[in-house]
């Protein structure tokens, strides 16, 4: 009987590092899934209103630009990172390529780019849209 005092406290501490990764690990997995849903959304859109239809002497990079800051205010959070990229596809169209970067974080608060010397690896999301300039307001 007197060795077993205790003995649910300590089987307590060796679980809860496994409980607090997995949580972590769930924690940032739903985080990610529901900016990629965002992202799914929102950057269409922002091609479709930004590209599809340009000002008069709005060149491609100009587009390029619109969707870049559109995106950026979307997505103000220290752990996501947005970058858009614009390149000539078939048929005198425009492909728009909108990649979503997620660092993973300790329950909201951020986290450090390694761990014991081990590189985090950053989670990445691409969307693609291809426009043709002119059908203003058809992607693709």
């Amino acid at each position: 009987m007197m060795g077993e005092r205790g003995q649910a406290t300590m089987e307590l501490l060796a679980v809860l590092p496994v409980m607090l990764a997995v949580a972590l690990i769930v924690t940032n997995a739903t985080l990610f899934l529901s900016e990629c849903a965002a992202f799914d959304r929102l950057a269409p859109q922002a091609v479709r209103v930004h590209a599809s239809s340009p000002a008069y002497g709005q060149d491609a990079q100009g587009s390029r630009a619109l969707v870049q800051a559109q995106l950026d205010e979307a997505f103000p959070e220290d752990n996501l990172e947005v970058s858009v990229a614009v390149s000539q596809a078939a048929g005198g169209r425009l492909s728009f390529d909108a990649t979503l970067e997620f660092a993973p974080t300790l329950f909201g608060m951020g986290l450090r780019s390694e761990v014991l010397g081990i590189e985090l690896p950053r989670l990445s999301h691409t969307v693609t849209c291809t426009i043709d300039q002119y059908k203003p307001g058809v992607i693709v």
